[in-house]
């Protein structure tokens, strides 16, 4: 059976490749593939990749099953970039729309297909489909992150994860302008209350702690910079939101979608910048960085204009 959505308010104008994936959790060349495949439908009609969606449409759309929701399916990653190759782990530049291991509900492509249809051998410690993957990063977010080779490099990075001896640097643009333009957010995440795939600040959540300082205001914006003591997920989103400073276009953390409209940004603006850590065999320190993807740049070059 196809399964069935309903186009917000906030997605009036976007291309049905960016709004499908947004709607339904999945990669954009995804979203694309069923598209050009047919699978998606709008009163009966299968929609071109080009429409512009409104408010109200309904769209089906037929996800072809995999066999396994957990089968690591080996296969090139667009985007997928090797920072550094080093015998014992590979740090990668992953692309917005790629989730870091295969799970129930994703049918888009993994950091761990990714590696295995290059050709790497990863790690075998942890469950089959997550083999080597000692932190990730949210399926909507771009930037660094290292994979283990071996096992005793993932031993030694696990732990390092868990001990919070590893530098995290994000970038994020983030509404308005924090005050004060340096500080530390201490407010405890879980669940939401009322929506099962969101989170926010409430009183009995785990510890969650947020270091940030703003680089450059932009009137409607800033770019700050955030380094993570805690790693709950969603936690750099929850806390701008918590905040009334949500990351630009964050729409579902409370974002202008205006501002997301007129910057062209279809998720939020979040960048794993930078990762620090202790080499696993050598203990010599090691420091990894990413560049801002086209569309984070972009963004970036519409606000330092003025056109937002």
């Amino acid at each position: 059976m196809p399964e069935r959505v309903i186009v917000p308010l906030e997605l009036a104008g976007t291309r049905v490749d960016a709004g499908l994936a947004k709607l339904m959790g999945i990669s954009r060349s995804l979203a694309a593939t069923l598209i050009a495949e047919g699978n998606v439908t709008a009163a009966g009609k299968a929609v071109g990749k080009s429409l512009k969606l409104s408010p109200g449409t309904v769209l089906d759309v037929v996800v072809p099953e995999r066999r396994d929701p957990l089968e690591v399916v080996e296969e090139a990653v667009e985007g997928l970039k090797i920072l550094l190759d080093d015998d014992d782990f590979v740090v990668i530049d992953k692309p917005v729309g790629v989730a870091a291991h295969p799970s129930p509900g994703w049918v888009g492509p993994t950091v761990v297909g990714g590696l295995a249809g290059a050709g790497y051998r990863i790690s075998t410690s942890g469950a089959p489909e997550r083999t080597g993957i000692v932190h990730r990063l949210d399926v909507g977010t771009s930037g660094v992150m290292v994979v283990a080779k071996t096992e005793d490099a993932y031993t030694v990075l696990k732990r390092a994860f868990k001990e919070r001896t590893v530098d995290k640097v994000y970038h994020a643009v983030v509404q308005g302008l924090p005050d004060p333009l340096a500080g530390t957010i201490d407010a405890p995440i879980g669940r939401h209350p009322g929506h099962d795939w969101r989170f926010a600040v409430i009183e009995d959540g785990r510890p969650s702690v947020t270091h940030y300082e703003v680089l450059e205001a932009f009137g409607k914006a800033s770019l700050v910079e955030v380094h993570l003591e805690t790693g709950r997920t969603h936690q750099i989103r929850v806390h701008f939101s918590a905040l009334r400073h949500p990351c630009a276009g964050d729409l579902t953390y409370g974002a202008d979608p205006r501002l997301a409209a007129s910057l062209g940004l279809t998720r939020q603006w979040l960048h794993a910048r930078q990762l620090g850590f202790d080499h696993p065999r050598t203990g010599e320190h090691v420091t990894v960085t990413s560049e801002y993807p086209q569309d984070l740049a972009h963004a970036l070059e519409i606000l330092d204009s003025g056109q937002a």
